[in-house]
């Protein structure tokens, strides 16, 4: 059963108990998960684009419009720790904002630091973006791990040492604090479901595992909807 298109929005005709958003950055990156959820069940697809603020107006107006019960976020990452496999799937616990602040003498100071918002003023908890409902969806027991969104991808040794020392991330994006933020603001609960594709810093893109990283992504996230009681 096909899914009914509406200014570019893929809806299930099927209604069901649950409304659930699944959003990407790319198309390559949710294509499979289309294919194989079509007809399910009452599921809209959205590609948001890439970067924080597309990410950010898109998920603002869907949830406004749409009031989704669950916004599902699944695209491809970098990551700090090389312990990881690449091509292995995650959950994020927790976002920060990775380049929203001031460079100053060497030394990165983000808005918390600089005192423009106070660490636990909503929706922050500690500076952080933390998703509270993540427990109830992670079914598949995949690791919860803490995050970074940056609009300008981290290349340089420097910087990477700077961000490891001052937030201890595992991986990096560019979308996932948008979710984690309106998420939060609006109350709507949310996963954000990251395949690893590249170790930070790693430019030999012969190395990274994009194709894997995507399809484990979607796997987990076909995976997580149909244990997701509708």
């Amino acid at each position: 059963m096909p899914l009914e298109v509406s200014n570019g929005i893929c809806f299930s005709p099927t209604f069901a108990f649950m409304n659930i958003l699944i959003v990407s950055a790319t198309e390559m990156e949710v294509e499979l998960a289309k294919e194989q959820l079509q007809g399910t069940t009452n599921i809209a697809f959205h590609i948001t684009g890439v970067g924080m603020l597309p990410a950010a107006v898109s998920l603002t107006k869907l949830a406004i419009i749409h009031k989704p019960d669950l916004i599902i976020q699944v695209g491809i990452a970098g990551c700090f720790d090389t312990s990881l496999e690449l091509g292995s799937v995650v959950l994020v616990q927790e976002e920060i904002m990775g380049d929203t602040g001031v460079e100053e003498n060497g030394e990165w100071k983000d808005l918390f630091h600089t005192k423009f918002i106070a660490p636990d003023e909503a929706p922050f908890s500690n500076g952080r973006l933390v998703n509270q409902h993540l427990s109830n969806y992670n079914n598949l027991q995949l690791p919860a791990v803490t995050a970074l969104t940056v609009n300008e991808i981290t290349t340089r040794t420097e910087r990477i040492a700077q961000l490891k020392a001052l937030y201890n991330p595992t991986i990096e994006s560019m979308e996932g604090a948008a979710l984690h933020y309106v998420g939060n603001d609006l109350n709507i609960p949310y996963l954000q479901i990251r395949g690893l594709s590249n170790y930070i810093g790693e430019r030999d893109k012969s190395k990274w595992l994009i194709k894997e990283a995507v399809e484990n992504a979607n796997k987990v996230l076909i995976e997580t909807v149909l244990g997701i009681k509708l």
